[in-house]
């Protein structure tokens, strides 16, 4: 097999995609920590303002989710990351399958809870 002008350039794709996977990941991380951080806050301040205090509802879990998918979109970035430069290093490619499909519907799902969760909490509906 002739050796590939592109590896270098392929590679640095590769590179380049993993680390908007875990930049993606990192973002979702943050943003379950924040949601979890202000569900406490808002506790504390309902306890200091002499209020009983219900509960946090789902948001600590939603957040707890949110962080839990993060870890896991970085570790998944990483695993196609290993198995795309394994691929390049032979000569051969296979495009992405079922996994950008899971992260998409995953996506979609969470987002769909935590729209029906606002809905609820602010009685909408």
């Amino acid at each position: 097999m002739p050796e590939n002008p592109n590896l270098a350039r392929d590679h640095l794709a590769n590179e380049r995609t993993f680390l908007a996977w875990v930049r993606t990941g990192v973002a979702i991380v943050v943003f379950g920590f924040a949601i979890g951080r202000f569900t406490i806050a808002i506790r504390q301040l309902t306890v200091l303002q002499g209020k009983d205090v219900g509960g946090s509802g789902w948001s600590v879990w939603f957040g707890l989710i949110a962080i839990l998918a993060g870890v896991a979109l970085s570790v998944g970035g990483l695993i196609r990351y290993r198995m795309v430069r394994t691929q390049l290093d032979q000569g051969r490619f296979e495009a992405a399958g079922a996994i950008v499909d899971l992260v998409a519907v995953f996506t979609a799902l969470f987002g769909l809870a935590l729209g029906g969760y606002l809905m609820y909490i602010e009685k909408i509906f």
